[in-house]
């Protein structure tokens, strides 16, 4: 499993003529507006606010690229970036601009050679959404790996999670593919996330 040693904010851009310049493999980050992820970002790197949290739901409207320096179990240095994707489906903006977040995303999808896998994030506490199947059925056609985090677990019930987790693998046609349970304010699942990081990359 890697280690987080150092981050950083490298840029945000829009279109692919504007990504930065980069060898290392990436990690993207994919959601809905508001499911926590930023929070998740920032708890995997041990970072307050590298990845800005905003109460406004749809606020991530660029591609945020970061930097990340980490040591593997035997103390080898390597890098990687991570890549926060614009949250998609916030319903107050127009369907123009909603429409744009997605060729933003497919655009990434499509052109960034280096991508090595793309970690999901769902709300644990609400229904499966259409639109997070669609970004499945987008990363499978794609044939793009992917993990899917379930955040905010500790929101409900300790005993409610297995049939939660149990039963979004059923709406979302994970087949066997599992669900990694998450919460930046228990720090449950920082392992779990990076292992499968760890995975993709090493």
């Amino acid at each position: 499993m890697i280690r987080i040693i150092e981050s950083k904010f490298i840029k945000s851009a829009i279109k692919p003529k504007d990504y930065p310049a980069s060898a290392y493999a990436e990690i993207a980050f994919v959601g809905k507006s508001n499911v926590g992820k930023s929070s998740l970002i920032n708890t995997i790197l041990n970072r307050k606010a590298i990845a800005k949290i905003s109460r406004t739901p749809g606020k991530t409207r660029l591609i945020n690229f970061f930097e990340i320096r980490f040591k593997t179990n035997d103390e080898n240095e390597g890098f990687i970036n991570f890549v926060d994707l614009p949250g998609y489906g916030y319903a107050k903006v127009s369907k123009a601009e909603r429409e744009s977040w997605k060729k933003m995303i497919q655009n990434y999808f499509d052109n960034r050679l280096q991508l090595r896998g793309v970690i999901a994030i769902i709300d644990i506490r609400h229904k499966a959404d259409p639109k997070d199947i669609l970004m499945f059925e987008m990363l499978k056609t794609k044939q793009i790996p992917f993990a899917v985090i379930a955040t905010k677990s500790d929101k409900i019930g300790k005993s409610k999670i297995p049939s939660t987790l149990k039963r979004f693998k059923s709406e979302f046609k994970l087949n066997n593919q599992g669900i990694i349970q998450f919460s930046s304010f228990k720090k449950i699942g920082i392992n779990e996330v990076l292992n499968w990081i760890s995975s993709r990359i090493l």
